[in-house]
């Protein structure tokens, strides 16, 4: 029974060794995998953010605004242009 006691904290070790290499290999998948799809979310996003520029710039040319200040400056107008104000008799 000693013999067998004396090889069990050998045995144990081992176990414990290859228990924690696999349990380095499965972390280090695990992380592979996700490191790829943040990186291909990544370059999705990049993707759509070049279509997203092209579109507003072929908007843009549509309507003839390219270099000219922004569209929302002219249609701010003083309140008493377009209506009454609320309140006056």
């Amino acid at each position: 029974m000693d013999g067998h006691d004396s090889q069990d904290p050998k045995k144990s070790s081992t176990d414990m060794a290859a228990f924690v290499q696999n349990l380095l290999q499965q972390m280090q998948s695990r992380f592979q995998t996700m490191s790829d799809s943040i990186v291909t979310k990544i370059d999705d996003m990049g993707t759509r953010i070049n279509e997203l520029e092209q579109s507003i710039n072929d908007l843009r040319a549509e309507m003839g605004v390219e270099g000219s200040p922004s569209p929302v400056a002219p249609s701010k107008q003083t309140p008493e242009e377009g209506k009454p104000e609320e309140g006056s008799a």
